[in-house]
């Protein structure tokens, strides 16, 4: 109300408080409080009122209703997602000078409140308690845009508003579209620039429609209206941040299938004096970053994108650099959350080099003195007092003491004791194989343990408490060692008393070798793995013992002040009781003859009465009782009581018995009955049913029936509200399916050790690893560019292997070229990037593949190469080049030349061409031919006897045999008689051979100003064009004039027996006796009357061409006259025209005058 308050307030309505209408609703709201069910709608207390008036209107209301549902609905996808997910990568891409940078920074600033002077390689920050994004930076080149797209899960595109969509933008998103469509939101920059505001509205809806054209109806674009101070403003920066953090993302196919990850940081970790001597070397190079996808093993081979194929040598997890709130633990007070990690952009002051780590210094400025926070002196005063100490650490660490309690004895270093280092490795060592083999020891006191004080501290006391027995075995080895150490402190300064303790020590080892040697047995006897004990469990009562002492005394510890820890009991007590154990389980020595077991005792019969199956074990494992499980219904089939999972460890508890004691009577008094409906009866039983329990077995069924085929939710929910609903059930089941399996898929290894987890699942997403590599070329390290991304891509085992694949191509429509077969084509398919040499083929109706020498345009078509083994449906496009080569791009101006998919895997290709073979007969007789020139050898034809032949006329033949001269004819046989002009030919397929030519693109190897210039195998119209080579021209492909003989048909000779045959209507009768005989011109002599007619004609037509001519000659004069005497009207005219122009300007100017005046 605070911002209304300078302007004027309505008045607000006053309710009436009498009257009709006052009346009528304290009557209503009077029925209300008296109704049992004050809480219903309208339309339950009336229903007439909503009853429906027109069907066919709520037929249509209905329908538009469960369209809309069914629009919104999608096939629900299994969430595997784990529990600390990896950040989202949010990929910035655009032509340059669009603003990707100061957008990054924005963002940066906006999420971190931390300024970024350099954008050098991803960028994690956290922005939610549950969200880490990772901003990445794409370079205009078309190598970072295919890696880019192929592991981003948002893609803000970037555009000039003032420009409009430029190529690359186009050319990203068909990228995209192959690869998998990620989340896309476009960002249109450089608003200001224009200035009209009509003009601009009208731009933005151009680019929002032609952006939902490219993406989907309804994207998301937002606008930048413009820079303030060399900023975004804060508002927009802010919107589009909060859309970023809610973002919701579907799994892809690709990647929900492999591990992937990108690199953010990069160490060489070679010999740095085998990079002194051998510069070129290989290198042993840590890759850094987080995994995504599914989890990575190191079996794996992976596939570095722009490199090549890498086998792991190394793989590890390492503590999280950038952390969620909360997930880590702190260690100290002065410890913060980091909420940004830029490794490559030098935040913080460090900067990641190739092989080092920079600390930036601050200037000369930062020696002069300033006033200094709390924090920053006491920092500055622990530094001064280590320069200043003049003694070594030893000596320091000699002298240093500390007390427990404010009033107990300090204890000094000095006093402070450690056994010798052997023993202390085959204690730990002893201790980590009873861990991995089943021990049950603790391992927080594996090394706290093992150190000890002076006899008079604690020693004495733990002796004093344990038995004799363990303390005898505990300490059967460390006698001798353990009585030269109990030599007083005080004692050794003496120089006699330092000679004989090393003397003594010197000798020790001669002493109690049987001993030694019986310890030493009975150890790697402990160390070994037990197969009974993991067969049938534990089965040695001191066992039992110990884990009932671990549950028990598991909180039993205490600590001091969070930092020291009371030294337990246990840890003596469980190894000497596991000492005693191993000892009891053999008698090979003699001291252990007495400890024996006898197994005809009871006691002992009873320790090995599980080992053997053919006793009954408990009521619900009886033999019969198994069967009868067996015997069950699967459907019903349920399995009470608690058991034990032997290869995870898991308890399973069965279903608890109910309290209720009406239930356990019931379920007492009618055991068969219980039983009987378990199982399925047989059918003696059932003829043996009387009609009540048949009658009561039947209405269970139809409970049964009813219970899974009536939709009882929602009849339910219709008497509720009065609404008709529709059968929703199929799609919720889908997704409750959907789920359940993401919440077991998320238990099923949740219970494991972290690192017996990873050795079972992998290193899971959301881990940060640490990936070690061995081999790499030199130029990758010496050439390594953080702008330039690096993606690490697993590959799985079929993925590692190279063969013939076949794919379904279609050449992109903007593409200005048609592809060649044999040409090198560049593909981008899975992870990796690879030159090739591809072979076109179409599938006929037979599935035979023949052989195309180009594309065809707006149809696909087949095309197989040689190159690595690809899933099916994998989605790839082709390029020509990857050049960034600007008069290349002008040239062709959309560089995706081709898309598909991998549709068959196959180690062999069966493209065919198709052969005509020509041959020219020379010998016809009749119905059979001699033809030549089509083979040249009797051995080929041969081979081809039998098949089918055919002449340009389309008469049909057949090889038979071949012929003795010419070599390479043969005899052949026609349907029809044909000439010697006709020309044979006999159609025939041969098998194309695809070229097993796969070559990586390695643009990381090139240096900086060659990143996007990498060259593979050239053309061959380009290395003709580049040497100025022409092809030699053909004379069977030379345009020539076609130069065609006019055909002289030889007249119709008809015999004269034949003439005299015919009837009189068809015989001859203009044509000449004799048509060979040449045609004699007859003279024509007119008669005197018709040469008087013939002269008259004559003076008649000439007179009436005079005529005709002297009235066109008249005609011209007066045209010439008419003409004349309109030009002079016309200039008259004007005159006038003039002269009355000049009266009004004289008119015009005098009364101004006047005015003037």
């Amino acid at each position: 109300m605070a911002d209304d308050a300078g302007q004027d307030k309505r008045k607000q309505h006053r309710a009436r408080q009498s009257g009709v209408k006052a009346d009528k609703k304290k009557l209503k709201a009077k029925k209300d409080t008296n109704q049992k069910e004050p809480e219903l709608t309208a339309r339950q207390r009336n229903p007439k009122a909503f009853a429906i008036n027109s069907a066919q209107r709520a037929e249509r209301n209905f329908r538009r209703k469960e369209d809309i549902t069914a629009k919104k609905q999608h096939i629900p996808v299994v969430d595997q997602t784990p529990d600390v997910p990896p950040p989202v990568l949010i990929a910035v891409v655009g032509p340059p000078k669009v603003g990707k940078t100061t957008l990054i920074k924005d963002l940066i600033k906006s999420f971190t409140r931390t300024n970024v002077t350099e954008i050098k390689g991803p960028i994690t920050i956290v922005t939610s308690k549950k969200r880490r994004i990772t901003l990445v930076e794409c370079n205009n080149d078309v190598n970072s845009m295919i890696d880019v797209a192929k592991c981003a899960d948002l893609v803000l595109l970037l555009c000039d508003a003032s420009y409009g969509f430029e190529m690359e933008i186009f050319e990203f998103l068909n990228i995209c579209q192959v690869h998998g469509m990620p989340k896309i939101m476009g960002v249109l920059t450089h608003l200001d620039m224009i200035k009209n505001p009509k003009q601009l509205r009208k731009r933005k809806k151009e680019l929002k429609h032609r952006f939902w054209t490219e993406v989907y109806d309804g994207a998301k674009l937002f606008y930048l209206s413009g820079l303030l101070h060399g900023e975004y403003l804060r508002n927009e920066v802010k919107n589009l941040g909060r859309f970023i953090s809610v973002m919701k993302f579907r799994p892809l196919q690709w990647r929900g299938a492999h591990s992937y990850l990108l690199v953010d940081r990069l160490e060489d970790v070679t010999n740095t004096d085998r990079v002194r001597r051998d510069p070129k070397c290989d290198r042993e190079v840590v890759l850094y970053g987080y995994v995504r996808g599914v989890p990575l093993k190191q079996e794996h081979m992976v596939h570095i994108a722009g490199l090549g194929d890498a086998r792991i040598d190394e793989l590890s997890a390492i503590p999280d650099p950038c952390p969620l709130p909360g997930t880590e633990k702190k260690r100290s007070l002065l410890e913060k959350e980091r909420l940004l990690y830029a490794p490559m952009s030098g935040v913080g002051g460090i900067v990641y080099d190739k092989d080092a780590v920079y600390i930036e210094l601050q200037g000369s400025h930062s020696h002069k003195e300033q006033e200094q926070t709390a924090e920053a002196a006491e920092q500055a005063e622990l530094v001064s007092k280590l320069i200043d100490k003049k003694a070594t650490i030893d000596e320091q660490m000699e002298q240093q003491e500390f007390r427990l309690f404010s009033d107990g004895k300090p204890i000094k270093s000095k006093d402070f004791r450690n056994d010798q280092d052997d023993e202390e490795e085959e204690e730990s060592s002893e201790d980590e194989d009873e861990e991995g083999a089943d021990s049950g020891l603790d391992a927080a006191g594996s090394e706290d343990e093992q150190d000890e004080f002076d006899a008079e501290d604690w020693r004495g006391e733990n002796s004093e408490e344990e038995n004799p027995e363990d303390s005898d075995a505990a300490s059967s080895g460390d006698e001798e060692y353990q009585s030269l150490g109990n030599v007083k402190t005080a004692n050794e300064s003496d120089s006699d008393d330092e000679e004989a303790r090393v003397l003594a020590s010197n000798m020790s080892w001669k002493t109690n070798l049987a001993q030694k040697a019986r310890d030493a047995f009975l150890q790697r006897h402990s160390e070994s793995k037990n197969l009974m004990r993991l067969v049938y469990g534990v089965f040695n009562q001191s066992e039992l013992r110990q884990e009932a002492d671990a549950e028990g005394n598991e909180d039993s510890e205490e600590e001091l002040g969070g930092l020291f820890r009371v030294a337990a009991k246990k840890q003596t007590q469980q190894q000497s009781d596991k000492d005693i154990r191993d000892k009891d389980e053999r008698c090979l020595f003699e001291y252990q003859g007495d400890a024996t077991r006898d197994w005809l005792a009871e006691e002992n019969k009873e320790l090995i009465k599980n080992c053997f199956v053919t006793g009954k074990w408990k009521a619900s494992e009886d033999a019969e009782n198994l069967l009868k499980m067996d015997d069950m219904s699967d459907a019903e089939s349920e399995v009470y009581g608690d058991f034990e999972d032997l290869e995870t460890g898991e308890q399973h508890s069965g279903k608890p018995k109910t309290d209720d004691g009406e239930d356990s009577d019931d379920e007492s008094a009618k055991p068969e009955e219980s039983a009987a409906a378990k199982r399925k009866m047989t059918r003696v039983e059932e003829e043996n049913l009387t009609k009540a329990e048949l009658m009561s077995k039947k209405l269970k069924l139809k409970a049964k029936f009813d219970a899974e085929y009536d939709n009882s939710g929602e009849g339910k929910g219709e008497e509720e509200t009065g609404r008709i609903t529709g059968d929703h059930s199929f799609y919720e089941d889908l997704k409750a399916e959907a789920q359940r399996q993401s919440e077991l898929n998320k238990s099923e290894f949740a219970h494991l050790d972290n690192e017996f987890r990873i050795q079972i699942e992998g290193y899971r997403p959301g881990l940060y690893v640490r990936l070690g590599f061995k081999q790499l070329p030199a130029e990758f390290v010496e050439n390594f560019d953080a702008s330039y991304p690096v993606l690490v891509g697993a590959l799985n085992m079929t993925e590692e292997n190279v063969g013939y694949v076949n794919c379904k191509v279609k050449k992109h429509r903007w593409y200005k070229k048609i592809l060649k077969t044999g040409d090198p084509l560049i593909i981008s398919m899975g992870w990796r990037r690879f030159q090739t040499v591809a072979i076109f083929a179409k599938v006929e109706d037979n599935f035979r593949q023949r052989y195309l020498k180009y594309t065809p345009n707006h149809v696909t078509c087949s095309m197989t190469f040689w190159g690595p083994i690809t899933p099916q449906n994998t989605g790839f496009l082709a390029l020509q080049t990857v050049r960034q080569d600007q008069e290349e791009m002008r040239r062709l101006g959309f560089r995706i030349a081709a898309t598909g998919c991998v549709t068959e895997l196959d180690k062999s290709s069966q493209i065919m061409k198709k052969l005509k073979l020509v041959g020219h007969p020379f010998k016809i007789y009749k119905k059979t031919a001699f033809v030549k020139d089509m083979f040249n050898s009797s051995l080929e034809v041969a081979k081809f006897e039998g098949a089918k032949i055919k002449t340009v006329s389309g008469i049909r033949g057949q090889i038979k045999k071949a012929h003795h001269t010419p070599e390479g004819s043969y005899r052949a046989t026609f349907e029809d008689k044909i000439l010697l002009s006709d020309i044979v030919f006999c159609r025939t397929w041969f098998r194309v051979e695809v070229p097993r030519f796969y070559a990586p693109v390695t643009s990381l190897l090139l240096p900086l100003e060659q990143k996007s210039q990498w060259q593979g195998m050239k053309t061959l119209g380009q290395l003709k064009r580049e040497r100025a080579v022409q092809n030699a021209a053909q004379p069977d492909s030379m345009y020539t004039a076609i130069v065609r003989k006019e055909k002289i048909f030889r007249p119709l000779a008809i015999p004269k027996a034949l003439q005299r045959a015919l009837p009189y209507k068809d015989k001859p009768k203009l044509g000449p006796e004799d048509p060979k005989a040449a045609l004699e011109r007859v003279a024509v002599v007119n008669s005197p009357y018709e040469q008087k007619v013939a002269k008259m004609m004559k003076m008649i037509e000439t007179n009436y061409k005079d005529k005709r001519h002297r009235e066109r000659v008249e005609m011209k004069k007066r045209m010439k006259n008419y003409r004349e005497k309109k030009r002079e009207k016309m200039a008259s005219k004007e005159r006038r025209q003039k002269e009355l122009r000049k009266k009004v300007s004289r008119a015009i100017s005098k009364m101004r005058g006047k005015k003037s005046a």
